[in-house]
């Protein structure tokens, strides 16, 4: 799911001891990390409710809509080609390209997370969104040796179902009150804007940010969100080659330094 969040998302800087993390610390450890990320779900729930009703959906069928697919741009887009007459091949291919992105969200998770039970599994897969993945990404990465990382990531991913499905009835009983401004085109590049926060560590992903982000603003044109796709690619791309690099000047680095101490 996309939405534009209003603030990065904070991870404590000094975690408490292992000992200390018992499911219930790290639920609600979840749940604090991913309060400043909540506000910025509401307006694109509201504006993804109103499309629906635009395209003719009942509020069953977008009720539905945003349970089963729980993806705010692949809804939109799904309304979209609907409200457009195209057929059923056609809109599921461009729902799948749009969310390729959590296949390596997924992929990235998988060590943290292969413990849990396989259907605790299914659920978080469910409720994966880009903002559970960043917030859990960066926690993990800092604290990887931490227990009970699955009810971390579930505290960060069940606010944001809650409020989505809310939000969206709340969209779709409001209708036309949905100021015209909240649209798709201000809200969409926000989120990955602000996701790029806690990534940017380092220099190569800093350069990362920066390709990505500006192959997908060149590309901004192309249908079904393809240039964010081709961004994404082009920044993950970049990102290894400027870890190679770096990997490459730290140990030349390192060998000069060693043959000055043997002279």
């Amino acid at each position: 799911m996309s939405a534009s969040p209003s603030a990065s998302a904070p991870v404590s800087d000094d975690p408490p001891p292992a000992s200390a993390l018992t499911p219930r610390v790290q639920l609600l450890a979840g749940v604090r990390a991913i309060l400043p990320l909540i506000p910025g779900v509401i307006p694109f729930a509201l504006v993804s409710a109103y499309a629906a009703r635009e395209a003719g959906l009942t509020v069953a069928e977008a009720l539905g809509l945003s349970t089963i697919v729980f993806a705010g741009a692949a809804q939109m887009a799904f309304v979209s080609l609907l409200a457009s007459g195209a057929i059923a091949p056609v809109i599921l291919l461009t729902v799948l390209v749009i969310n390729l992105r959590m296949v390596m969200y997924s992929a990235s998770l998988a060590p943290h997370l292969h413990r849990e039970p396989a259907w605790r599994r299914l659920l978080m897969g469910y409720l994966l969104t880009d903002q559970a993945f960043a917030v859990s990404i960066t926690r993990f990465t800092e604290a990887q040796t931490q227990p009970h990382k699955g009810w971390f990531y579930l505290g960060s991913a069940a606010p944001l179902w809650i409020v989505w499905q809310v939000f969206t009835l709340a969209g779709l009983l409001l209708g036309a009150r949905v100021p015209p401004q909240w649209g798709l085109e201000f809200t969409v590049p926000l989120v990955f804007l602000v996701l790029l926060v806690p990534a940017i560590r380092d220099r190569p992903s800093a350069e990362a940010a920066l390709v990505g982000g500006g192959v997908a603003t060149a590309l901004a044109a192309m249908p079904y969100n393809l240039g964010l796709i081709a961004g994404a690619v082009a920044g993950i791309g970049w990102g290894v080659l400027a870890e190679e690099r770096r990997d490459r000047r730290d140990r030349r680095d390192r060998r000069q330094r060693t043959q000055r101490e043997a002279a």
